[in-house]
C-alpha cells in the first residue's frame, strides 16, 4: 500500500480545543469571527478576519503550512506558505468543527456589541 500522507497534514492529530487557544488564554481581545485548525498539529486559532488572526500566526511561527476550517459544514484547506486554496482535503480526526452550540462570532459573552468594526 502506498503512503498517501501529505507533508504538513496529519490526519490523526486531534483539535486542541473548542476555540482559539490564544484568545481563550488571554492573548488579544479574547474573541473570534471564525475558527481555523492546523492540519498538522490540531492547533485551533482564529481566522484572518478576527482581530488577532492567531490561526495564520500559528502556521507561520510553527512552519505548519495547512489550515482548515473548524466551522460546521466546511471542508476546505489553505496553504499559508503558498497561499493556495483547496476545496477538499483528507478527513482529519474529529471533531471537525466547534460545538454547534457555540455562537459565531464567539465565544459567548466575549464578543463586543460593535464586533463588526473590529474585523480585518
Amino acid at each position: 500500500m502506498a503512503d498517501d500522507r501529505i507533508p504538513g497534514i496529519d490526519p490523526t492529530s486531534h483539535p486542541s480545543g473548542d476555540g482559539c487557544a490564544e484568545c481563550l488564554a488571554g492573548d488579544g481581545p479574547g474573541w473570534w469571527m471564525h475558527l481555523r485548525r492546523c492540519a498538522e498539529c490540531g492547533h485551533i486559532g482564529c481566522c484572518d478576519s478576527s482581530p488577532s488572526q492567531h490561526g495564520t500566526r500559528h502556521a507561520v511561527a510553527s512552519s505548519h503550512p495547512f489550515l482548515t476550517s473548524f466551522e460546521p459544514g466546511e471542508n476546505w484547506f489553505w496553504n499559508a506558505q503558498t497561499e493556495e486554496y483547496f476545496e477538499d482535503g483528507p478527513k482529519l480526526a474529529g471533531p471537525d468543527c466547534h460545538p454547534l452550540s457555540q455562537p459565531t462570532p464567539g465565544p459567548a459573552g466575549a464578543v463586543p456589541p460593535d464586533w463588526e468594526r473590529h474585523l480585518h
